[in-house]
């Protein structure tokens, strides 16, 4: 088996030199780099991903940070990326953000050092200022930002969340209710504004006033949306109707409704972002806004293709339009 000794005899350099080259921990020469590539490649040394990828520039992986545990829209997100990376002949290697910007630009830079030929990203960034999103331009690595799309120097793919808020919102209201309450998502993400700017313009839209103690924040997990659901329904005037801006916590709003004895549309009509399995076998039916998953995922992977292969083009922003789901939670079907 060859050694890093072999790889420097035949290169004509020292130890240390072979490992900078290797391992990326020292500039070396063009002459001098391709010289070891070249021993690498003759020795047989290191037989693996990595040593491939050193003389090939390329680890056929793309790397996935995504908030996969908390949300039960990512996980199948994540089948579904999985799934046209590796039709695209890629592997997936997946890191979990846990929802906390440090822990994203720790992810990220890991999955730069592993060597990937690009990074699907769900950002928890607000805006372009993020530690990871700065990370990734200043490296100019290929990157496309799925679900939330934080800046626009990136190539990105989503939901169109305005319309479609709008869309639940306006409804509800054609439905004669005046009250209509929302649990919206947790602050400092793209999503959480923009259906919140939805929620707002459907109201605009149906000539009713907004009323700032209508939305509570359920943080986008269901423990908090409980406590939303405790805030909503305490107010001197209650809503009639809900909009819940994320599937994580409708399973918290059902929670706390069915505690309350609220009947869901008797009581308190419901609608929701985000379809998911459950949805229409809960009693009622849930109406809701269906995210076109599996287009999203085949979309950021022709994305991410594309801009591995011409990194100098402009970045592209796609917004992809969901479906409507029309049940019975919203009360009009019954």
């Amino acid at each position: 088996m060859a050694t890093m000794a072999d790889v420097a005899r035949q290169a004509r350099v020292s130890i240390s030199t072979v490992s900078h080259v290797i391992n990326g921990t020292r500039y070396v020469s063009d002459e001098t780099r391709q010289r070891v590539l070249t021993a690498v490649e003759d020795t047989g040394y290191i037989h693996n991903t990595v040593a491939r990828s050193l003389v090939t520039s390329s680890t056929k992986s793309i790397g996935l940070a995504i908030s996969a545990i908390s949300n039960f829209y990512f996980a199948d997100l994540v089948a579904a990326l999985e799934s046209q990376v590796r039709l695209a002949g890629y592997t997936l290697l997946l890191t979990d953000t846990h929802d906390d910007a440090e822990e994203e630009l720790k992810v990220v830079q890991a999955l730069h050092q592993r060597r990937v030929d690009g990074i699907l990203l769900a950002t928890e960034a607000h805006g372009p200022g993020s530690p990871a999103l700065r990370y990734l331009e200043e490296l100019s690595i290929p990157t496309v930002l799925v679900d939330r799309c934080a800046s626009p120097r990136f190539d990105q793919v989503g939901t169109e969340n305005i319309e479609s808020s709008a869309h639940l919102v306006l409804h509800l209201a054609q439905l004669g209710h005046r009250r209509i309450g929302m649990v919206s998502g947790r602050a400092g993400l793209v999503t959480s504004a923009e259906r919140i700017t939805g929620y707002r313009i459907g109201l605009k839209r149906a000539g009713l006033p907004p009323d700032p103690e209508l939305i509570a924040s359920g943080a986008s997990n269901a423990h908090n949306a409980e406590a939303a659901i405790a805030r909503l329904l305490t107010l001197p005037d209650p809503p009639t109707a809900l909009f819940v801006a994320n599937n994580h916590m409708t399973i918290g709003v059902m929670r706390a409704l069915d505690k309350r004895g609220v009947h869901v549309p008797d009581d308190l009509a419901l609608s929701v972002f985000d379809d998911f399995e459950w949805a229409s076998i809960f009693r009622p039916r849930l109406t809701s806004i269906a995210q076109p998953i599996r287009q999203i995922a085949a979309t950021a992977m022709d994305l991410l293709a594309e801009r591995i292969t011409e990194p100098d083009q402009p970045p592209r922003a796609v917004r992809l339009k969901p479906r409507f789901m029309h049940r019975e939670s919203c009360g009009c079907l019954r």
